[in-house]
């Protein structure tokens, strides 16, 4: 190929690196790496790979040989085995381990490396023995156990770890405080990151450490303290792509996404810099829910342009942008089409069926997630955030048989402990008619935020509790501040238990006694409360002592609550005639009618061999209607 001047591509090296393997011929590897890297393909993927299988047989070789290696040729074959796939790589991670405990002098810098190895194929506890056996621990040693049990999620062990260096009077460096910092991150230890941020100001030089800054944005962001984190972004001495990348996803996941497409934009004029998949993974959501950002579709065709349509993070934003934009068909193409999925490309899917409406297909995809030949990885098992999305599905389908098989899942793999679950959960059992069980699930939660508050007042006043409802909400401030959505459940309550007075009263002092304005939906709520009881004199009186007006505030509910869905018109006209005020509800059902907008009928369900079936009222003949008659 050299001889007739045709110029090798990635394709060839890995091929030319396998056969010098064969042959156990080191010297002709090496001409042949040495050749990549002339050519600029060393970074590549497969190139690699190979390379990696190349230095384990050059150690092998060395062994053959009877040449005594060094510990740097150990720590260079614990890289190895840490780049190889998990099997091969933990298979022979552990016989160099054996190997270096008989004749490696030089520990801790063996060992180091052993452990870095250990944590990059998962083994976090395996790489935790290896600490605790250290005679003398270096700071390497601290930085490579931090930093296993930060990438792994183990953040409280992290942070212990960090304190038990202090005391033995290490300094944190730069490699300690962007491990670190992720802890106080996902735990939202708002003053503990504080605290570390005084510490990089009085130290010289973590400014220009773009790890250390990307993690200050992080940290401050995800504890919702956006403005603290463009400031430290805005100081940045030396703001690399991760910087900027940490920008992006903290005004995305906080809601500000005209700012993160705006940061975007400057920094391709201002930074010059070229976006990566992280990049694109987190200003496509932004570009999602940013009104002002019209075509979001063109977001696709740059990504191809970038060269990163191909890669699973960009992928998986992808996905959601066009769930979100009701696309759920191209969302669907591109979840099949990808090579390699992970719990996130499943999760994404089946968040963008629920978002869509096709809560059946979701329950599939989780059955198919379950039962792959692929699925033999624990990263690959539905998580807490598999379970918080498909459960509203369940619920909707009145699906009991399923939702009970996710609670199983839950209680055996200790997910049910999770809040988001365990209020989703209670949300569920309670609109398929089981108040007991959710009743159960909400008292045995150790942890409750107002979100599952809500939904147990809500579950109690869709079964006819409402003095039950009242009695959840006199406990609520106990543990959390009621919000706005806590009175709209009670003000349901009150309303299906025909509680007029106690709902009056409540809604009276809903601002002085608990700190919350009323709004649109509150006085909607009310004006219903006391429309069906009969008492249209005080419903009136409500509506004439709104703060704005009556249509003001209707008109900015069908927005809030999308134009297009017939059964807000309903309850907007419901309560316009509830009121007396005719010729108001006979707009809304003209404006109503001028959509084309139809009511949906009544439904009901019934769950049959692990399959649910729909009836809709007004079916004279529904399919099988002949095998639901036998039963």
């Amino acid at each position: 190929m050299q001889a007739a001047g045709i110029p090798p591509d990635y394709y060839a090296f890995p091929a030319a690196l396998k056969a010098a393997t064969a042959l156990q011929d080191l010297r002709l590897g090496k001409q042949i790496h040495a050749s990549l890297v002339k050519l600029g393909f060393n970074f590549h993927a497969t190139v690699s790979n190979t390379e990696w299988e190349l230095a384990l047989e050059a150690f092998r070789l060395m062994w053959v040989e009877k040449i005594e290696p060094s510990s740097f040729n150990l720590v260079s074959v614990a890289l190895a085995c840490s780049n190889l796939k998990w099997g091969d790589g933990l298979r022979l991670g552990k016989q160099l381990h054996g190997y270096s405990l008989r004749v490696d002098e030089r520990k801790t810098f063996t060992d180091n490396s052993l452990m870095a190895m250990y944590a990059k194929l998962g083994r976090v506890d395996d790489a935790r023995i290896i600490f605790e056996c250290f005679a003398h621990r270096d700071m390497v040693s601290w930085n490579t156990i931090i930093s296993a049990f930060s990438q792994s999620d183990r953040f409280y062990e992290g942070l212990e770890c960090f304190r038990g260096m202090n005391d033995e009077g290490f300094k944190p460096d730069g490699v300690t405080i962007s491990s670190v910092l992720p802890a106080c991150s996902h735990l939202e230890l708002l003053d503990l990151g504080k605290e570390i941020h005084a510490f990089v100001v009085r130290n010289d030089g973590f400014m220009r450490n773009s790890f250390v800054t990307s993690a200050l944005v992080d940290m401050y962001c995800n504890c919702k303290q956006v403005a603290s984190g463009r400031r430290v972004f805005d100081i940045a001495l030396d703001r690399k792509l991760a910087t900027w990348n940490a920008m992006f996803a903290g005004y995305a996941q906080n809601g500000f996404y005209l700012e993160a497409v705006r940061l975007f934009m400057k920094s391709m004029v201002v930074s010059g810099l070229f976006p990566n998949p992280t990049t694109v993974a987190s200003v496509l959501p932004a570009c999602v829910h940013c009104e002002a950002f019209f075509d979001k579709e063109v977001m696709q065709g740059y990504v191809l342009k970038l060269g990163l349509g191909s890669d699973r993070y960009v992928q998986n934003a992808l996905m959601d942008l066009y769930s979100r934009v009701g696309k759920v068909d191209v969302a669907e193409y591109i979840f099949h089409s990808m090579e390699s999925k992970d719990i996130v490309s499943y999760n994404t899917m089946i968040t963008g069926y629920m978002v869509c409406g096709y809560h059946e297909d979701a329950l599939i995809l989780l059955h198919e997630m379950q039962t792959s030949e692929k699925n033999v990885e624990v990263s690959f098992r539905p998580n807490s955030v598999t379970l918080m999305t498909i459960l509203p599905g369940c619920a909707t389908l009145a699906a009991l048989a399923k939702g009970k098989e996710i609670y199983a899942y839950a209680f055996r793999n200790g997910l049910e402990s999770d809040v988001a679950v365990g209020s989703a959960l209670v949300d569920m059992y309670a609109k398929c008619g089981c108040l007991v069980m959710a009743r159960r699930v909400f008292k045995s939660m150790p942890n409750r935020n107002v979100i599952t508050w809500n939904a147990m007042i809500l579950a109690c006043g869709m079964h006819g509790e409402g003095d039950g409802a009242l009695a959840l909400f006199r406990k609520i401030a106990a543990e959390v501040k009621p919000n706005e959505v806590t009175f709209i459940a009670v003000f349901a309550a009150c309303c299906h238990s025909g509680l007029v007075d106690e709902g009056k009263r409540l809604f009276q002092t809903m601002k002085v006694d608990h700190g919350v304005e009323p709004i649109a939906d509150h006085y909607a709520c009310v004006v219903d409360l006391l429309g069906r009881g009969g008492r249209l004199d005080e419903a009136h009186d409500i509506i004439n002592s709104m703060p704005v007006g009556l249509d003001k505030i209707s008109a900015s509910n069908l927005f809030t609550l999308e134009a297009n869905i017939a059964s807000h018109y309903v309850l907007l006209s419901n309560i316009y005639s509830s009121a007396g005020l005719w010729e108001k509800a006979n707009e809304v059902r003209g404006k109503m009618k001028s959509k084309r907008l139809k009511k949906e009928p009544g439904c009901s369900w019934i769950e049959y061999s692990g399959e649910v079936h729909k009836f809709v009222a007004g079916d004279t003949k529904p399919p099988q209607s002949e095998q639901w008659t036998r039963i």
